[in-house]
């Protein structure tokens, strides 16, 4: 008996000691992206995450009310770290409007590319009903590249007419290019030459690699 409440004391003292992690939200995050890196969503557990972490299986839950919590909240996080990606790229480019696109569409293919079962989760949860928080969190993502299209539409440097009919097609060259990494037909190191074509071309027309961009 005596065995017995030990035991039990060991397990609560086992379990207070895993709640009180330091930040363990940001541990449980960060282990999450790992896992979803290296063996899909399907392997994402909060059970599994908790054992991994090294907190009680009931820890997590101070946290996630269950998987989808958990799920949400590692896509509202790749948005952040998209956003941030991308406004860091625009910030070293300079105050050339087609260095600025170059270096942010670049920055967008190597998260798509290292990250591609992130950028799909973060996608996939955005089109879920009840998804606001994570429609918000897009938006504040994609708003540096919003914001330069309008910028080159009023100096002049691209298109005129619809802006997010004008981003949807630089998008989607975008993703295509980095569907191709992905696929292994274009190589990694080709991705910064491949953006600047695709980058002229949309800026200048087809004409542009006629001239040498």
């Amino acid at each position: 008996m005596r065995a017995s409440v030990k035991r039990r004391a060991t397990a609560r003292a086992s379990g207070e000691r895993g709640y009180h992690h330091g930040d363990l939200r940001r541990a449980l995050l960060e282990q999450a992206e790992r896992t979803l890196r290296e063996r899909g969503v399907e392997a994402l557990s909060l059970r599994e995450l908790a054992r991994e972490v090294g907190v009680s299986h009931g820890a997590p839950r101070r946290h996630f009310a269950d998987r989808q919590a958990l799920l949400d909240a590692l896509a509202e996080a790749g948005f952040a770290r998209l956003g941030e990606a991308l406004r860091r790229a625009l910030a070293r480019a300079g105050e050339d409007f087609e260095a600025r696109l170059r270096a942010t569409a670049v920055a967008y293919v190597r998260f798509a590319t290292r990250d591609s079962a992130l950028l799909e989760l973060m996608f996939a949860g955005k089109r879920r009903a009840g998804a606001g928080a994570l429609r918000e969190a897009a938006d504040r993502a994609f708003a540096v590249m919003v914001e330069l299209i309008l910028q080159g539409q009023a100096s002049g440097a691209i298109e005129a007419g619809d802006p997010e009919r004008v981003g949807l097609v630089l998008f989607a060259t975008v993703q295509g290019i980095a569907a191709l990494v992905g696929a292994g037909m274009v190589r990694e190191r080709q991705v910064g030459q491949l953006v600047g074509d695709a980058v002229a071309r949309f800026v200048h027309g087809p004409q542009a690699l006629r001239r040498g961009g």
